[in-house]
């Protein structure tokens, strides 16, 4: 029998990106066995275009999802997106298309502003968003405070909460993390390198906590457009000799540095549900976060790691202190998060939820095509 076929809408594969790793454990989950899953490339991520070639990209585009779809005789239209103002816009195309010609589509949103607060400001536009997220035949969202909203926000359309989820076994070999005091507490921040990331203030706090006799280091892997202006802060606040700059990791080279590291640094300033995070925990690597997005969802304050506002350097520099200072709590929480993650965020899990919402759709489709 014919499986399915998904084109599934998201970034280059090799892109330094969650939704490229949210792709790429998809395609390579038990989803693809019972569907015939194709990666549809969009945005600028994992390209390299200039101004001319971006702009052709984007208007030939949806011409050539329309193109897939009827070729292809696609069932279901998975569009991986985010509710910030360039990939909405971006989106809509493909969202029309695949509706004009009759694909069943899945809107995941990785992150980005709460609805209400997209358009704030406007009657219009927010009337324009609602019908917008009124057309998908399903809206996938993160986290709970995103699945209240936007049924808040929607509530005659169909949204469910599906958590991102990894492979755990291939962060099962990393040790747990050693409760010596005296070794040197070692950091590691994986992802893009923007000011939304709270790297900025994660140097200060690395600086305040150095200041109050915390030995400590950090590694930054990654790469973004404020690398270049990031280094020279580090030099600026007087932390350069402390920080390495690695570059993007993948693979084995990821495993190995988390590895190599006690504690995550995420001080972002918003999320989705971010896949270091996940990695991390599943490593057994506590995690010095922010509320934000679904992160609360999957780490307890002083269970998981610990939790500080964004934008606080020096709430960073007390979470560091806090568990240089007592190494048993660091190591008990390494047990503690790796339990977490095997337990509720798994690629099992989330490929047999997506599995069951496809063939819901699919099956749909196939006696809507019988009608007709």
């Amino acid at each position: 029998m014919n499986r399915p076929v998904v084109l599934i809408l998201g970034p280059g594969r090799g892109a330094v990106s969650g939704v490229s790793t949210h792709l790429d454990l998809l395609l390579g989950s038990g989803l693809a066995e019972e569907f015939e899953l194709v990666h549809f490339q969009v945005g600028s991520e994992g390209r390299k275009e200039g101004i001319a070639a971006r702009v052709l990209r984007l208007v030939a585009s949806p011409f050539a999802l329309a193109a897939a779809i009827v070729f292809r005789h696609a069932a279901i239209v998975h569009i991986n997106t985010s509710l910030n103002p360039r990939a909405y816009w971006r989106d809509l195309a493909y969202l029309f298309a695949a509706k004009l010609l009759g694909a069943r589509v899945v809107y995941q949103v990785h992150g980005g502003k709460l609805p209400r607060h997209f358009f704030a400001g406007s009657r219009l536009l927010t009337k324009w968003l609602r019908w917008t997220l009124g057309l998908p035949d399903l809206v996938v969202v993160l986290a709970r405070v995103e699945l209240e909203a936007y049924r808040a926000f929607v509530p005659a359309q169909d949204v469910v909460a599906l958590p991102n989820g990894i492979d755990c076994r291939a962060y099962a070999s990393v040790p747990m993390v050693c409760s010596d005091p005296g070794r040197p507490l070692r950091l590691v921040y994986i992802g893009r390198i923007a000011r939304e990331k709270g790297l900025y203030e994660t140097l200060q706090g690395l600086r305040l906590a150095r200041e109050l006799g915390v030995d400590a280091s950090l590694v930054i892997a990654g790469s973004g457009s404020d690398e270049e202006r990031l280094r020279r802060y580090a030099h600026a606040v007087d932390v350069a000799p402390h920080v390495t700059f690695a570059g993007p990791v993948f693979g084995a080279d990821k495993v190995k540095l988390l590895a190599a590291s006690d504690a995550m640094v995420l001080a972002s300033y918003a999320e989705g549900l971010p896949y270091a995070l996940l990695e991390a925990m599943a490593a057994g690597i506590p995690v010095i976060a922010t509320p934000v997005g679904a992160i609360p969802d999957v780490m307890a304050d002083g269970i998981h790691g610990l939790l500080v506002p964004p934008r606080d350097g020096v709430a960073i520099a007390e979470a560091l202190a806090s568990l240089a200072a007592d190494r048993e709590r660091l190591s008990w929480m390494s047990r503690a998060c790796r339990r977490r993650i095997r337990a509720a965020y798994s690629v099992e899990r989330l490929a047999g939820e997506l599995a069951s919402h496809y063939g819901r759709l699919a099956g749909a489709m196939a006696v809507a095509g019988r009608k007709d």
